[in-house]
């Protein structure tokens, strides 16, 4: 059983600015120590619509091959997502960076109708859910935290959870930020499990203003909160005696 710290980081993205956005989040963990850091959605170009200009080829990616380097210098786990073309598709692409170079990929569900997400970007058709540490961390993206359904946990034959934490990674606005904050706390509760949620803080060209809110919650409902409209960093040790207390004492997952 081992416990594993994990950094969130609430940062104002560049609009479209990859090396501007490499440079603030290498200014924000300068001084990070930690195993797992996420940064948020599309985090090297905001969210922006612009997938023919900006998207990378899967094999090939300049900002994965950052991404890699990062983590082996920090020697942490990063999960973030980003614009991927592959196959003549774009995806929303959640990845999951390890220091050893490994890559594990999500495609975001549920693509969000309401900026036209779902006219450029295709729809991934399942989960992903990876191991690292002794953990198990479901992925996720943005606007899949809307739907209970994609997120449900479970039992595998052995009476275990299907998994311990969900990751959000999010560009969620601040003018719909109370349903983000109430959506996450349900997500740890209904689940049993730990959820972060990473989004970002400032405003896009677009001019939809964010304010931050990241946060990491416990399975009974408990927050650990940056502060809104900052850019900063969000440290905390979960603890995986903790989550099996609360399993063991509270069995809800065996009634589902």
């Amino acid at each position: 059983m081992q416990d594993i710290k994990v950094a969130l980081v609430q940062a104002n993205q560049v609009w479209e600015d990859k090396n501007a956005n490499f440079e603030n989040y290498l200014r924000l963990l300068k001084n990070v120590d930690a195993d797992l850091v996420l940064l948020p959605e599309m985090f090297q170009t905001g969210f922006s619509m612009n997938p023919k200009e900006l998207a990378e080829e899967w094999k090939k990616s300049n900002s994965i091959e950052w991404l890699k380097a990062l983590s082996q210098s920090k020697n942490c786990a990063i999960y973030t997502s980003l614009m991927i073309a592959e196959n003549g598709k774009f995806y929303n692409r959640g990845v999951f960076v390890t220091p050893n170079g490994e890559v594990k990929k999500y495609d975001k569900r549920k693509t969000f109708s309401l900026a036209g997400e779902d006219k450029l970007f295709c729809s991934g058709e399942t989960n992903t859910i990876i191991e690292y540490m002794g953990w198990r961390f479901q992925l996720h993206v943005c606007y899949d935290l809307r739907f209970p359904e994609i997120s449900r946990n479970y039992l595998l034959p052995n009476l275990t959870p299907a998994y311990d934490v969900l990751l959000f990674v999010a560009n969620w606005p601040e003018k719909r930020v109370s349903h983000w904050n109430a959506l996450l706390k349900a997500r740890a509760i209904e689940n049993q499990a730990y959820v972060l949620g990473v989004n970002r803080v400032g405003t896009d060209a677009t001019e939809m203003n964010y304010s931050g809110e990241s946060k990491i919650i416990n399975a009974l409902g408990e927050i650990s909160e940056l502060k809104i409209n900052e850019e900063n960093v969000l440290i905390a040790i979960l603890e995986k005696r903790k989550l099996l207390e609360v399993r063991k004492s509270l069995p809800f997952l065996s009634d589902c």
